[in-house]
């Protein structure tokens, strides 16, 4: 799990970036649009809105703009139709990747993921080529310099978490979906800073990458999906040591 962990941190300071710029406010208002088109425009009877809105509450957007994304997904407010795709294939080493997408016209989306897959050395694959070595879990990362392992683990383990790992620099927290915006909510409670929180694709077994080269391209494909428009969530089952990562950030 430790390559999944580098990439949702090295993800959320990216977007920490892109939440200054506004930029991740489209992509947050697709998804908000979507989870109440599919389950209703009452936060506490729609989990998958309840998460939106918290992302969109950590991007700065502001409660009008989240109030009328809700509308249109609810048919209150005119506004465009987006679908869910999810595109599988590979990148350089035969990493395993999947990208999430949320799109008004996949016609033009699904050609565009395809080049970005072979402009940066892999290819977009079959409906189901990888998506069989993931597994969904609520993800959670802590800073080990901001808590002590042991008081850690006794309350995330109480709070449902199902497993927790020290990898580098962070505790690495998994938990069943189900079970995660309570456990990030005590953790909170607790006052432990969180560095990441997602619902996530956690891959069952990595691939490590110990040459730079590679590894430099890796995250450049994983940025120019990230990038993308219509892309929301990118996963894959990399393991790059600590000292690459460094020299390429």
């Amino acid at each position: 799990m430790s390559g999944h962990s580098h990439w949702a941190g090295i993800k959320y300071k990216k977007a920490a970036l892109d939440a200054k710029r506004g930029k991740a406010w489209s992509k947050i208002s697709r998804m908000i649009i979507v989870a109440a088109k599919q389950g209703g425009g009452d936060p506490s009877a729609n989990l998958s809105l309840r998460y939106a809105i918290d992302k969109a509450k950590g991007a700065n957007m502001p409660k009008d703009t989240i109030e009328k994304a809700i509308k249109k997904g609810t048919g209150e407010l005119e506004g465009m139709s987006f679908e869910e795709v999810l595109y599988e294939g590979y990148g350089p080493s035969g990493v395993a990747i999947m990208v999430e997408a949320l799109t008004d016209n996949r016609n033009r989306t699904g050609p565009e993921v395809k080049r970005m897959f072979e402009k940066h050395g892999g290819s977009l694959g079959t409906s189901g080529c990888v998506n069989w070595m993931f597994t969904k879990k609520g993800l959670i990362t802590v800073n080990n310099a901001n808590v002590d392992e042991e008081q850690l683990m006794d309350i995330a383990l109480n709070a449902g978490a199902d497993d927790l790992q020290a990898v580098g620099e962070v505790f690495e927290i998994t938990c069943e979906p189900g079970a995660y915006e309570e456990l990030k909510n005590i953790l909170e409670e607790n006052e432990i800073p969180i560095e990441v929180a997602e619902i996530s694709m956690v891959p069952q077994s990595t691939i490590e990458i110990s040459d730079e080269h590679i590894a430099k391209r890796i995250i450049s494909l994983m940025e120019a999906f990230e990038d993308h428009d219509d892309v929301q969530n990118t996963y894959a089952n990399f393991d790059i040591p600590e000292e690459i990562i460094a020299q390429i950030s």
